[in-house]
């Protein structure tokens, strides 16, 4: 697995709660975030340098692209380059928003390369065929760096999503995509400018279950223990990695891709 930074942990987090007897490579690419700044050529050259270094240093099986702006400009060429991975990637919750949805106005909290991609566009082409709803789209410029230095409740935080938060609230949006795997540690301070009754639609549990159906397809048996390793590439926030992760035996070390 792997993210620009500790974002992708909470996809780490929902897989501790159903999968086990495996061993999970997370890294951390700390020294080239945030990848939503980078172009898609860029992004994409580094996804199939990581993907190359966890094959050769630890014969992975399974690849978790835990980013939306990773699997936009990536998971095609991973696929196809990688065709005997299981590759899972990481897209916005947009049509479980949808369905759930009561006001038919869905925002959608992502980076400015998620909304840019191809692969957003076109999922939102194809559901906007099951009921017609309006949508609310936020770039979130900084939010990312900000949870990343661990300031998920600072008042610099508070303040960067209730601007980009109040038009939503005053258009009657009840349902919220998490379109980066950030997001979810800023969950709390969302709730508390959107009320607590506002859907928050996040894809963790989502890809957990996943992998486990497809790792199941191929022999694996959900038994025995999970051992995670986290491995960055840049500077890293290590108190965050307690705050998102049950397991509290995880080896965490530095590394060059």
């Amino acid at each position: 697995m792997f993210d620009s930074g500790l974002g992708g942990l909470t996809v780490v987090s929902a897989i501790q709660k159903v999968f086990k007897g495996a061993d999970v490579f997370y890294i951390a690419d700390t020294s080239y975030a945030p990848y939503g700044e980078k172009t898609p050529q860029q992004i994409l050259e580094r996804c199939d340098n990581i993907t190359k270094y966890l094959l050769e240093n630890h014969g992975i099986e399974a690849l978790i692209v835990a980013c939306n702006t990773a699997t936009s400009a990536a998971i095609k060429h991973l696929r196809d380059k990688f065709p005997f991975l299981i590759v899972i990637g990481t897209e916005p919750g947009i049509k479980p928003a949808i369905l759930i949805t009561k006001t038919s106005k869905v925002g959608v909290l992502a980076t400015p390369a998620t909304l840019k991609g191809n692969k957003y566009q076109e999922l939102v082409n194809e559901l906007s065929t099951i009921k017609k709803v309006e949508l609310y789209e936020q770039a979130c410029i900084g939010l990312v760096e900000q949870i990343e230095k661990g300031e998920i409740s600072s008042k610099k935080t508070f303040e960067m999503l209730e601007n980009w938060l109040s038009p939503m609230q005053k258009n009657n949006v009840d349902t919220i995509v998490l379109g980066c795997t950030h997001y979810p540690l800023v969950d709390n301070l969302i709730k508390e400018i959107m009320g607590k009754n506002i859907n928050l639609i996040e894809t963790g549990n989502a890809i957990a279950n996943r992998l486990l159906t497809l790792s199941s397809n191929k022999g694996h048996k959900n038994q025995g223990n999970l051992n995670i390793s986290i491995c960055y590439t840049g500077q890293i926030n290590i108190n965050m990695i307690d705050r998102i992760l049950e397991n509290k035996n995880i080896e965490v070390r530095n590394c060059t891709i």
